[in-house]
């Protein structure tokens, strides 16, 4: 006899295999270097090997969602009126990617610019979303979604 699951679990399974399927688009090596890129000017204020695991964790999380809301662009939406889709999920990382810089930076606290931080935040956050959104429009694009 076949096993009855409901719909909701059937969506859910079938987001968890999208997201395993745009995980393979991503390197870990690509991820270090835009951590060297964004958080490189912070390196007296921030420790590195601190902070480097939930850089990670927020540029996977960025990209997922990027990933997600790539099928409206596919639909025809700008990348600008997909991101506003999304502002509040987007915000919402960028927020606890700065928390947790503010509590496991393990910062100085001589020369600390709270609004650096945050830019810098903001931009890694965005920028992972872009690439994720492009991805996975690329894979809307070829049929592979």
């Amino acid at each position: 006899m076949n096993e009855i699951i409901s719909l909701k679990q059937k969506r859910h399974q079938k987001e968890l295999k999208y997201e395993k399927r745009m995980l393979r688009e991503l390197s870990l090596a690509e991820i270090k270097t835009e951590i060297d890129t964004c958080f490189g000017g912070f390196s007296n204020i921030v420790k590195k090997p601190v902070i480097e695991d939930g850089c990670v964790d927020f540029a996977i999380e960025s990209f997922l969602l990027g990933a997600k809301y790539s099928k409206f662009g596919y639909l025809g939406e700008s990348m600008n009126q997909v991101n506003k889709r999304c502002q509040i999920e987007e915000r919402q990382i960028i927020d606890e990617m700065f928390d947790y810089f503010l509590n496991f930076g393990k910062m100085n606290d001589q020369n600390i610019s709270f609004d650096e931080i945050y830019i810098a935040c903001e931009f890694y956050v965005h920028n992972w979303w872009k690439q994720g959104y492009l991805k996975g429009e690329k894979r809307y694009k070829l049929r592979l979604h």
